[in-house]
């Protein structure tokens, strides 16, 4: 294991593990704190939605909701569980699978290391460096670790890892859970499926890929994603999951999120974004004493700068709500984090944000 001292137990460094973005927004603010995209939702995912309210009075059954989504990824219905959301998944992992050593790697979304402790773990991270690009390096996580958390593409650096750094880190005995909840953000174009997803190497031994529909399709308070796993897994978190965890409403988006029309949306909105995403780097890149984290390939980027916490204050009394980054383990108090939203919100938050800078000097 090389470099300084990756490895650190949860307990030496407390912080809030569940703040989130959500408690940045308050009303007449520019939301920059929350990664869900705002559009309206098309036709072809309201209409399902709309239609299911009529059938409320039966409990829900995922049947149809989970095979639709196993041929998303070429998988077999047995190899999927939807959930309640990804962050119904973590705490599913966190009761069902007994680890003596579970790692998680870091900076990430800070949720199922909250899960594992929540659960009595004792859990252990490994911090990705900045001169590194918080770029995974698969020889820091320790041979004994026999649950591996990381999330691809990584909230909050919205670094992309490569698949196959990633598939290294599995081995027998061991549970590999990567959190691919902005998977559907990394379309590029000429490619047939996102690039470093592991949704369909049902091969990997003992990996859980879990994904979200929350995020692209402005679903967070509909509550649905899913697990991918060997169908021996998937049972174990099928145990821990009370009946009827997912709601009828979320099982229709589910099943209309699978369709040919929904894969096809993702590639034109990813597309989309990718400009934006570029042009809000490049933003950020002019603006003096700002550092971006890695390369950004998601629909965020995290940025460090001096004095970050009172400029996020600052911020917030001219009309912009950030992320603060030292609620992350493995970034601190001069960290934040950026939505990638439309050039000309964009354009508007970088002026005031050199505004602010320009106040302080």
């Amino acid at each position: 294991m090389r470099g300084p001292n990756p490895l650190r137990h949860a307990e030496r460094v407390e912080m809030d593990l569940h703040h989130h973005g959500d408690a940045e927004v308050a009303p007449g603010l520019v939301d920059l704190a929350v990664n869900v995209r705002r559009q309206p939702m098309p036709p072809w995912l309201a209409g399902p939605i709309a239609a299911s309210l009529t059938g409320l009075a039966a409990y829900p059954d995922a049947t149809i909701a989970t095979a639709a989504t196993a041929a998303k990824h070429g998988r077999p219905a047995e190899e999927v569980l939807l959930t309640a959301g990804a962050a119904q998944a973590f705490v599913l992992i966190a009761q069902a699978l007994g680890r003596r050593r579970p790692v998680v790697v870091h900076p990430q979304f800070t949720e199922p290391e909250a899960a594992l402790r929540n659960a009595g773990h004792d859990v252990a991270r490994v911090l990705l460096r900045e001169e590194d690009g918080f770029r995974l390096d698969p020889d820091l996580v320790p041979d004994d670790a026999d649950l591996v958390i990381v999330g691809n593409p990584t909230n909050p650096t919205s670094v992309l890892h490569p698949a196959d750094d990633i598939a290294k880190l599995a081995r027998p005995g061991r549970v590999l859970v990567v959190d691919e909840a902005f998977a559907d953000t990394t379309w590029q174009p000429g490619l047939d499926r996102e690039p470093e997803s592991l949704a369909s190497r049902g091969e990997v031994p003992g990996l859980v890929v879990l994904r979200s529909l929350t995020k692209t399709w402005g679903l967070a308070g509909l509550r649905i994603g899913y697990a991918l796993a060997a169908p021996e897994l998937i049972a174990r978190l099928a145990t821990a999951q009370p009946l009827w965890a997912v709601s009828t409403p979320a099982l229709a988006a589910a099943q209309a999120c699978a369709s040919p029309v929904a894969i096809a949306a993702e590639r034109e909105i990813a597309a989309a974004m990718a400009a934006e995403r570029d042009h809000l780097v490049a933003g950020l890149r002019g603006v003096p004493d700002v550092t971006v984290a890695g390369v950004p390939a998601s629909a965020f980027v995290t940025v460090r700068l001096p004095g970050a916490a009172e400029i996020r204050l600052e911020l917030r009394k001219r009309g912009y709500a950030v992320r603060r980054g030292d609620t992350f383990p493995g970034l601190g108090a001069d960290w934040l984090r950026v939505a990638v939203r439309d050039t000309a919100t964009t354009d508007a938050f970088l002026a005031t944000l050199n505004d602010v800078l320009k106040e302080r000097q």
